[in-house]
């Protein structure tokens, strides 16, 4: 069987997906078997929100249908049974991402999961403050003089908690610019990482410029500086392997929904010796030991941070989807979309008019694309294609200071899957080449 070459991190060669295979997989996937506009549905915004395959929606009826009830709290035997399944995917997914079961964390989604990390850090100031919790919050907590470290590419969601924080502990924030390419300015991240860097946090991968991080560089300098290393892995979690201890990060965040799993589902990974003396984002049943009318006492980790009912169906399906891709395989996965990505971008550079954001073609990317073309707004050009049958995001992605650093108001993405063949890229390729002659620009 033939086999392709992967990134460096990985370290094997894998079989090959090729069409017939990804056909095989889009059989899973209900929704993509339909007409759009009088056309077979082109799914490419994935980087917004993925399909669910069938055996994710039924673990989620499956739960409803026979095991439904309350979590942690019930001596009978549905509510056994849930625990049980809920803990099960707890494992499932820390395993997914080699992470401990006690350092995984069940949150609505990834940016649930930085705000919990910004007001326990925020919290942790006031603590440390009152003379509660362990001597070293006040080492954790930022205050004035403290900086926190972004990058210049970051999804709002990554960006806007930690600005907040540094509102309200009188921080600094500071960020890694990017340059023309769109590439992080590491010949600068060593002066901007530094004594004063209290949190660094970036993203794994771009959801605008589909550039892969040095994760391993970076983790590195903030570790070097006595930082908090705080990694957003929306668009890596899903497309290739994922080993948080080998990255050597101190707190991950994922969502579910863009990894083959229903909305509301995210999870935070956090190194147990941090979780275990911040002060929780959210309080009420479920994440105490003794409760008195004057104070309280909080369990460890996990269960400190999942107060109140917890997202139960939305857990176990988030370990099928996990299950689904780890079956498939991470790295054949990454592989097959990967060499999507670069179908993309050469066809969109191939199209006059059309300016790719970030890696050239023939440069590492994820499955992704983001373009603009000139004397179109991006939002007719998503229009254009939708009448097509071709589904894509249009907007800033959530990443308004990116595009303000690239000269622009938006642009059209274009982000692949384990269900998209070469025959979907061809479609929109040639319904991109004829925009601009639709609109007479």
């Amino acid at each position: 069987m033939a086999v392709v070459s992967t990134p460096a991190t990985l370290e094997r060669a894998v079989p090959v997906m090729d069409n017939a295979e990804v056909l095989r997989i889009r059989n899973d996937f209900p929704v993509l078997n339909q007409l759009v506009n009088g056309q077979p549905l082109v799914y490419l915004d994935s980087g917004a929100t993925s399909q669910n395959p069938v055996s994710v929606i039924e673990a989620e009826q499956e739960f409803y249908e026979q095991r439904n009830a309350a979590v942690h709290r019930g001596a009978h035997h549905l509510a056994v049974e849930a625990t049980e399944v809920f803990e099960d995917a707890r494992q499932t997914i820390a395993d997914f991402i080699g992470a401990d079961y006690e350092e995984t964390i069940w949150t609505s989604n990834a940016t649930e999961g930085l705000n919990l990390l910004s007001y326990a850090l925020s919290n942790a100031g006031l603590w440390a403050a009152q003379g509660r919790g362990d001597q070293r919050l006040r080492e954790l907590a930022p205050g004035p003089g403290d900086e926190i470290v972004v990058t210049e590419m970051e999804h709002h969601a990554n960006l806007i908690p930690w600005q907040e924080l540094a509102f309200r502990t009188g921080a600094t924030l500071r960020y890694i610019p990017i340059g023309d390419d769109g590439n992080l300015r590491m010949d600068q991240a060593g002066g901007i990482i530094g004594p004063r860097t209290k949190v660094l946090a970036f993203t794994h991968a771009s959801n605008v410029l589909g550039i892969i991080n040095p994760v391993k560089e970076l983790a590195a300098l903030g570790h070097a500086a006595g930082a908090l290393v705080v990694l957003d892995a929306c668009q890596s979690a899903p497309h290739l392997p994922l080993n948080v201890k080998a990255l050597d990060v101190d707190f991950a965040v994922f969502s579910g929904h863009k990894m083959l799993a229903p909305t509301g589902i995210g999870v935070l990974h956090g190194r147990q010796e941090l979780l275990d003396i911040l002060p929780p984002f959210l309080t009420g049943g479920s994440m105490i030991t003794t409760v008195t009318m004057e104070r309280a006492e909080y369990l460890p980790a996990p269960q400190r941070f999942e107060a109140g009912t917890q997202r139960i169906s939305q857990a176990v399906a988030l370990a099928a989807a996990a299950n689904y891709l780890t079956e498939t395989g991470l790295d054949r996965i990454h592989a097959w979309e990967a060499g999507l990505g670069q179908r993309m971008v050469a066809g969109l550079e191939s199209i006059p008019g059309i300016r790719v954001l970030g890696p050239a073609a023939g440069k590492e990317r994820i499955g992704l694309a983001a373009f603009d073309v000139e004397g179109v707004h991006a939002h007719d050009v998503g229009q254009f294609l939708d009448s097509r049958g071709i589904a894509v995001r249009v907007g800033h992605h959530c990443a308004q200071p990116l595009h303000r650093r690239l000269g622009l108001t938006a642009t059209t993405r274009a982000s692949a899957y384990l269900y998209n063949t070469t025959d979907d890229v061809d479609r929109f390729l040639e319904a991109v080449a004829g925009v601009r002659a639709y609109f007479r620009a």
